[in-house]
């Protein structure tokens, strides 16, 4: 599992960072997070084929996380993309974007699909034979959702020389791996847990962002390997936390520490901090494993 940060800054973008948008590589499925202005100049730079982004999650229509949208569904448009592109996130959202494409007389050749997502509950909003995607209420001041990305569990693991031990035939191996037992070729019945192991443990991501704090959050990401939170702001400035529905570094590691997820990134920095890693100095007190966010950075998941 990889995250690609394209852009994690809160507010305007500069001409050396970005607002929120992140790719997100799990099980061949590349999912584009968030997209503010500058997205595809970041996909390009980061060198992100376009081609192989065909799910689109939205958390909220706050410019910073959505503006650079209409842009790059024309840019798909240019390219002359024929594959679908499935657009999740609030309600609205396809009135913002087909209004656009409309007064500028833009509309797409290929198939553009918007799920709008009203619900304040969790719910699951994309499922395919590797990934489930559910939602993630978040509260913030418009409507907001974030994301759990889960693996399904894989195949079991062929231990092969068992399975010559056991004098299995090959054309079983597919049986095998998926659990069930079989029939060696001298007539026996093979339990599957004799000849196979369990597979690797399914991976799991929660992108959090914008949010208060909110230990509502806790139960809905528990034991998650990799969570992504908010930290717009230090305690320098916690006051403005929640009258403007954000988090601070320590409030971020401590919705970590309480789901006992595996990684904690930080990101949404506030532009008025000059050093992003005084975000980690006041968070690790409470939450050790921490990885900080930044433009361009690959972040794989183990």
């Amino acid at each position: 599992m990889k995250i690609n940060i394209l852009g994690c800054y809160a507010a305007t973008p500069r001409s050396f960072t970005n607002p929120t948008s992140q790719v997100l590589e799990i099980q061949n499925n590349h999912f584009l997070i968030d997209c503010g202005e500058g997205t595809q100049v970041q996909l390009r730079r980061n060198k992100i084929k376009f081609s192989k982004i065909k799910h689109i999650f939205i958390s909220h229509l706050h410019g910073d996380h959505f503006y650079g949208l209409v842009g790059l569904v024309s840019t798909f448009r240019l390219l002359n993309r024929e594959t679908e592109l499935h657009i999740y996130g609030p309600k609205g959202i396809k009135e913002i974007i087909t209004l656009q494409l409309k007064l500028a007389n833009s509309w797409t050749n290929f198939p553009l699909i918007f799920h709008e997502l009203t619900s304040r509950e969790p719910e699951v909003i994309y499922e395919n034979s590797k990934v489930i995607v559910s939602t993630l209420p978040l509260k913030h001041r418009v409507y907001t959702n974030g994301f759990l990305f889960k693996e399904k569990e894989g195949d079991r693991k062929l231990l092969i020389d068992k399975a010559e031990e056991y004098n299995i035939d090959f054309s079983l191996y597919k049986s095998l791996k998926k659990g069930k037992d079989v029939v060696s070729e001298d007539g026996k019945l093979i339990p599957n847990y004799l000849v196979t192991a369990d597979p690797q443990p399914p991976k799991s991501y929660a992108y959090c962002s914008d949010t208060v704090f909110d230990m509502e959050l806790v139960p809905l990401i528990k034991g998650a390997t990799a969570l992504y939170h908010e930290s717009t702001f230090l305690e320098d400035q916690a006051k403005l936390a929640f009258p403007t529905k954000h988090s601070t570094a320590k409030q971020a590691a401590t919705i970590a520490k309480a789901a006992e997820v595996g990684t904690l990134i930080l990101g949404h920095y506030s532009t008025r901090y000059h050093d992003i890693e005084l975000f980690r100095t006041e968070a690790s007190p409470i939450f050790s494993e921490i990885i900080l966010a930044d433009d361009g950075k690959e972040i794989i998941v183990e």
